[in-house]
């Protein structure tokens, strides 16, 4: 039996994809995992230290540490109206942002990557964890958050309004779906290894498409949200046939975004492939 680390984050999107891997529900080839549940920047933090054999990582952070991680073909979060949303207290557009202090939620993720290619010029921003920026908003500390995960369900009924959706921006600009993260494991791996590890994660999440009520007290026990609504759309809306396999156009998407950052100076060249052989 092999032990290797595993981190994902506490989202039903990601509880549901490794419930089965993680639990013993399906065949893992002799594999075990030790895993642990962070916040999406707290996993980026890791995966820059090199701490986790494999993890869910923003694919901003993925681009910059493509050298030292492999992507692995299932697992990933890529789709259309998935993107993360500015709000705000009071009416404003993305005009009126200028100068003004906005909450992000890391600066190695994804949704900071859209934000910088669509607003490069608002540079006033804090990064508060996730769950805590509808709080700050509200509360007054920032003038602008940019949500993600099931956030995007739920500011409405705290009062925030919509300044920006960065996955129209996307979307709009590129005719792609949105790379929003994505598994990876450490790139010296053999590749045995590497494609072993891509068949028991596509077999997991197969598992939880074929069978969606057996995740569902790990997907509770962990989320933010427990509302199950909000749940159910968070899984419905980030978990799809990309999850199960990237293909051709979620490759495509990844590459297209990893020449946008480069382009705009966001982020480094990399040598290797992002992807497995």
């Amino acid at each position: 039996m092999t032990s290797l680390s595993l981190g994902f984050s506490p989202c039903p999107n990601d509880t549901f994809i490794f419930d089965a891997m993680v639990h013993g529900k399906i065949d893992t080839e002799g594999l075990e995992f030790s895993y642990l549940l962070a916040d999406v920047e707290e996993l980026n933090q890791k995966a820059f230290r090199g701490e986790l054999d494999i993890t869910k990582l923003s694919f901003h952070a993925f681009l910059h540490l493509a050298n030292q991680y492999v992507l692995l073909q299932s697992g990933a979060a890529l789709g259309s109206n998935a993107g993360p949303l500015l709000v705000s207290k009071i009416p404003l557009t993305m005009a009126d942002l200028a100068g003004k202090r906005i909450g992000i939620p890391g600066k190695n993720t994804t949704a900071n990557l859209l934000l910088s290619l669509a607003a490069p010029k608002l540079t006033d921003k804090v990064e508060i964890i996730f769950s805590d920026i509808e709080k700050a908003v509200c509360d007054g500390e920032i003038d602008a958050g940019l949500i993600i995960h099931e956030s995007r369900f739920t500011y409405q009924q705290k009062g925030l309004l919509k300044v920006a959706d960065l996955g129209e921006f996307w979307e709009s600009k590129t005719h792609a779906p949105i790379p929003l993260g994505g598994i990876v494991a450490r790139r010296n791996f053999t590749s045995e290894l590497i494609h072993k590890l891509d068949r028991v994660l596509k077999r997991s999440v197969e598992f939880a498409f074929a069978n969606p009520d057996s995740s569902s007290d790990f997907v509770s026990i962990n989320a933010q949200e427990m509302d199950k609504d909000v749940m159910k759309k968070h899984i419905e809306l980030y978990v799809n046939n990309y999850s199960i396999q990237l293909g051709n156009t979620g490759r495509e998407a990844v590459k297209l975004l990893f020449q946008e950052a480069l382009k705009a100076g966001l982020i480094p060249d990399q040598t290797c492939t992002p992807f497995v052989d």
